[in-house]
């Protein structure tokens, strides 16, 4: 298949289970890149048997680490997926059709669209689950992954595209995955917020609970994917209200802060 001068790019820390599946997904990338920070499995071999050049970087925080990443790209148009998400057929045949033109031209990023598989199945009316808007096609000249530990969203100014098809998300293999994942970004979370010395406002969190359940279950549309939406409305909110209980610990106890760190480490999920 005829490659484009486009560099696929996916951070990853045993990610033995996915990486094939979201390499294989872009044949037509000239190069993939897999920046790995310190896998345990087969990672590392497993992507380098489907194509990509692996480096190795010591975890920064989501935002850094992306921004680390685009300095080792051999192009400068860069396709950001996660080692879980992945093109559906679709959408490789629209980008193999459109990003010739796009990578001749002076646009900063393209939006793609995200479809997320929820306990082994799509969602089907979860507002955020089908099609969720998220640049992740860009010009590393024309824009930037803000600088935060969690939750990084990419900055540019400019024109910008929009391709249709989807791209897959398959979250988290279950609720255990999940909540663990739950607790490494509440930590991250909190410490940006101790970065910036905001307010702990503890007085907000039942009522943040009960906002974020209402907006995910009705307002977004979860109650129509029946348990599956109750489950993931639930999930939000307990992760909205946690994050602002631990950063009270956090402010309150600043020793929780090392026990903390220690406790995710000794369980690998420091990153």
């Amino acid at each position: 298949m005829p490659t484009l001068p486009l560099t696929l790019v996916v951070i990853t820390r045993n990610e033995s289970q996915k990486i094939a599946r979201c390499l294989d997904s872009v044949p037509f990338a000239a190069e993939k890149l897999v920046v790995d920070s310190g896998s345990t499995d087969d990672t590392v071999a497993i992507a380098r048997a489907h194509g990509a050049r692996v480096v190795h970087q010591d975890w920064l925080g989501f935002g850094p680490q992306r921004n680390f990443a685009a300095t080792q790209c051999s192009h400068p148009w860069i396709l950001a997926l996660d080692a879980d998400e992945y093109l559906t057929p679709e959408l490789a045949d629209e980008l193999q059709r459109q990003l010739p033109a796009l990578l001749e031209s002076n646009t900063a990023a393209a939006i793609l669209r995200r479809h997320l598989i929820y306990m082994g199945r799509p969602m089907r009316w979860y507002r955020p689950a089908v099609g969720e808007k998220m640049a992740r096609f860009y010009h590393r000249d024309r824009a930037r992954w803000s600088d935060v530990r969690v939750h990084e969203s990419l900055q540019f100014q400019g024109a910008s595209v929009t391709f249709h098809a989807p791209f897959l998300h398959d979250n988290n293999p279950s609720l255990v995955e999940k909540q663990l994942k739950v607790l490494l970004y509440s930590e991250l979370k909190c410490r940006d917020w101790l970065d910036k010395n905001k307010s702990t406002r503890m007085w907000q969190t039942p009522f943040v609970f009960a906002l974020a359940f209402l907006k995910d279950y009705v307002l977004r549309l979860g109650f129509l994917d029946g348990w599956r939406g109750y489950a993931i409305a639930q999930t939000a909110a307990s992760y909205a209200a946690y994050k602002r209980m631990r950063y009270y610990e956090m402010c309150l106890n600043p020793a929780s802060r090392d026990t903390a760190a220690a406790a995710l480490a000794r369980s690998g999920l420091d990153h």
